[in-house]
């Protein structure tokens, strides 16, 4: 006898954040990596955090049985699956126990690496400022059941009085971001892997349902996206992997080996790939309708005896929504599910997780602009409401009448939008955009700078020690003065300094000791940002930051980064790289006003940077990094719309730095994406020198470098700082080999991956030793192959 599908929430989220609301499980991930806590403890500690957020999330208004989404993770939940099924490169050994599983010890080892294998790769999460552990799978790689941690959290909740609704990523997304592994052939697509990784799923699954799942959400956000994975699948092969995929977890009856399914696609719209999932078994669908459009009547018709989950609240942004606008959305759906045979629910367009828990903890902000805000709870709130519409429009008539006052006065607030900033963007010309000719600039940087072949350097940031921090949070308590804390900061810019100089570095940067945030420091000293302080959202694995409220027109009331360059230049007789932040990563990384296009935003950001460079050269200082790292981040996930934004975030970085002498060697650094897809908009910025994280992904972009022609100075990097682990002078010696049979020496540079602001100082004096050391033998090596060529 067939069980009768359980009815799907009324109002869910596709995720909540995961890090506590005080970051406590960063706290709790980082003691145990130090050895100052158990397992036991840190299990602990997780599943305080599971209940609490289950507790909260009902209290929000999630209360219909499987509305709380099981969304935790230790580190990241593309990990999570991978552990689940298995999924470890060979190149790890042994790391399933004796049972057969993978442990919290061998998870960590993967994200984080150990003294003689890498960590996995890590690139960024669709088009968001989340870094996902890529996934290496190979015709070697061997499916099982390896943890079933996600049923173990399922229980945890049930057994405390909430029904959860597990959560994993779809086997479709998990393989198409997945990389061949060392040892595929070429060409080798995982996706061919889909019929091995299904069982462990179905398994799964069943294990879910024997524990009392009613639902389980898969995430599948790979079919939003146009592909430009390394084995080129099309979206044809995507359409067959979800008929394929979905027609085998679909095949048991609901009750009767699986629970009903939740299939999510979130970060944009399904597009050529709705038929495919309104065809699939799957009991509902939850779709993006932000960012996405309403699919056509056609079809929605498709979605008869299906619930469609209505993703109408932005989860990825912080604006408080126009409920008004999505009641009538919900309207024209409901009528459509009448017509058509389908149930509709509302729910976040995608997990909240992007953005902080509460902005009811915010209370030194503004009243005016914390009303203008929704965070996580605010957004469980608002979809509540829409629910409520759903069910009675008189229920949630108060709630939209006070939504739309509220965005009214946005409109109306003083600096929203300034005169004076929109009449310096309106009168920009195309001269505003270009320097000179490379080779130009080449030859008077040369005679300025006399830098060896493969000069080395570092990205900006050295480790923010334990003393620097509680400087920081002693002055902002009032504890120490302002000319205390520039004592103690200057301080540790000439401990620096003097490391450099030790370890002989040949540019040398200031350490950013007095920076709590690449991108936060520059929003406290631009008009038009605020701040927030319990604002904290997770970047990847442990590490969190606090995006900035980009609310209104950006300008630079006075110099920002200059005395501290100006004073670390003074103690050198080596160029000293002034340190700023890009405008494009300035708006990724930042919460950013939705009323107007982002080119208009990224100009003025850019015109404020370009004034700094001014200064920063009449101060002496003849290098000036302009760090992009999040360039690609924000790059669209339709192929349509991607030279628009190509052109407007290269010529914003132009529009910065075009300004600057001919012999100020412009510097930029980009980091944790696959930089294949837009070379030629990283060519396009003109920078003199571009740094590029390569350690981790094993100097692959040189490929891309070489294919492409790219004629100016490179630093493909040979440390990966984003695990405590040391590269030793042999290995950096070998990336390097790598590097210059592909790219010319004289472009070179050597460099780590990314800043040092995470890393302790032991650790980070050793790698440098080891970088220094491998740049010399490297220097040598090419000298010898020029004489060779010579004779």
């Amino acid at each position: 006898m067939s069980v009768q599908t359980p009815a799907f929430p009324s109002a869910t989220i596709l995720g909540y954040p995961r890090i506590g609301r005080r970051r406590e499980l960063k706290k709790a991930v980082e003691a145990y990596w130090a050895g100052k806590s158990s397992a036991a403890e840190l299990q602990a500690a997780a599943e305080q955090i599971q209940l609490g957020t289950a507790a909260r999330l009902t209290e929000l208004g999630l209360t219909e049985p499987s509305a709380v989404p099981g969304t935790f993770s230790f580190y990241d939940q593309v990990l999570d699956t991978a552990v689940a099924l298995g999924a470890v490169p060979a190149r790890f050994g042994a790391l399933h126990d004796a049972d057969g599983r993978l442990g919290l010890d061998a998870y960590f080892t993967l994200a984080r690496g150990n003294a003689e294998q890498q960590p996995l790769e890590m690139t960024k999460w669709f088009d968001t400022n989340y870094h996902y552990l890529v996934p290496e799978v190979g015709p070697e790689t061997s499916f099982s059941l390896s943890s079933e941690r996600v049923v173990d959290e399922f229980a945890l909740a049930k057994a405390n009085g909430t029904v959860t609704r597990p959560y994993l990523v779809g086997p479709v997304t998990f393989l198409a971001l997945s990389k061949a592994s060392d040892d595929a052939p070429e060409g080798f697509s995982p996706l061919s892997r889909l019929e091995d990784v299904l069982p462990v799923y179905a398994e799964l699954l069943e294990r879910l349902a024997a524990a009392g799942a009613e639902w389980v959400q898969l995430d599948e956000p790979v079919l939003v996206a146009d592909g430009d994975d390394a084995a080129g699948t099309t979206s044809a092969q995507l359409s067959a992997a979800v008929e394929r995929a979905y027609a085998a977890l679909t095949a048991p009856a609901v009750g009767e080996g699986r629970p009903a399914i939740l299939l999510s696609a979130p970060y944009g719209g399904l597009g050529e790939q709705t038929a495919a999932v309104a065809a699939t078994g799957v009991e509902a669908v939850a779709l993006d309708l932000f960012k996405g459009a309403l699919p056509s009547a056609a079809e929605l018709a498709a979605f008869a005896g299906k619930t469609v989950v209505a993703g109408f609240v932005d989860g990825h942004n912080i604006w408080r929504n126009d409920l008004a606008a999505s009641a009538q959305k919900l309207d024209a759906l409901k009528a459509a599910g009448a017509e058509h045979g389908f149930a509709v629910a509302v729910a976040t367009s995608t997990s909240t997780f992007h953005v902080p828990h509460d902005v009811e903890e915010e209370t030194q902000l503004d009243a005016q602009l914390r009303s203008w805000l929704a965070f996580a709870d605010q957004k469980v709130r608002e979809v509540a409401v829409l629910a409520s519409y759903l069910a009675d429009p008189a229920s949630a008539a108060g709630a939209i009448e006070e939504a739309t006052r509220v965005i009214a006065s946005r409109a109306e607030a003083p600096d929203v939008r300034r005169p004076e900033v929109r009449e310096r963007t309106a009168a920009l010309t195309d001269a505003d955009f270009s320097r000179p000719a490379f080779v130009t600039r080449a030859a008077a940087q040369d005679a300025v700078l006399h830098l060896p072949p493969l000069p080395t350097t570092t990205i900006g940031s050295f480790p923010q020690t334990a003393e620097v921090r509680g400087a920081r949070a002693r002055l902002n308590k009032g504890a120490i003065d302002a000319a205390e804390y520039e004592k103690l900061m200057k301080d540790e810019i000439k401990r620096v300094v003097d490391l450099q100089e030790e370890l002989g570095f040949d540019v040398l940067v200031h350490g950013e000791p007095e920076r709590n945030d690449m991108v936060q420091y520059f929003a406290e000293n631009l008009d038009g940002f605020d701040v927030t302080v319990h604002g904290w959202v997770q970047s990847y694995g442990s590490r969190c930051t606090r995006p900035s409220i980009l609310w209104g027109d950006v300008s630079r009331p006075a110099p920002i980064t200059v005395p501290w360059a100006e004073y670390a230049q003074s103690l050198t007789d080596k160029p000293m790289k002034g340190m700023l932040t890009g405008p494009v990563t300035i708006l990724a990384w930042s919460f950013v006003r939705d009323d107007q296009p982002l080119a208009e935003t990224a100009n003025q950001v850019a015109l404020a940077l370009r004034d700094e460079i001014a200064d920063l050269e009449a101060a002496g200082i003849k290098v000036i990094q302009v760090d992009e790292p999040a360039l690609r981040e924000l790059l669209p996930l339709r192929k349509a719309d991607q030279p628009a934004y190509l052109d407007w975030s290269v010529k914003s970085f132009r529009l910065a730095t075009a300004g600057a002498q001919d012999s100020t060697q412009v510097h930029t650094h980009l980091c944790y994406s696959e930089f294949g897809v837009i070379i030629d908009a990283i060519d396009g910025l003109d920078a003199d020198v571009t740094s590029i994280e390569a350690a981790r992904s094993r100097m692959e972009v040189v490929n891309d470098l070489e294919a492409h022609g790219f004629g100016r100075g490179v630093g493909p990097g040979v440390y990966d700082i984003h695990s405590p682990r040391v590269p030793g002078q042999g290995e950096i010696e070998e990336l390097l080999k790598t590097a210059v049979e592909h790219v010319p020496a004289r472009q070179l540079w050597v460099n780590p991956d990314c800043g040092l602001k995470t890393r302790g100082y032991a650790e980070t004096e050793d790698s440098l030793r080891n970088l220094v050391g491998a740049a010399k033998t490297a220097r040598a090596h090419v000298a010898e192959d020029g004489l060779a060529a010579k004779a």
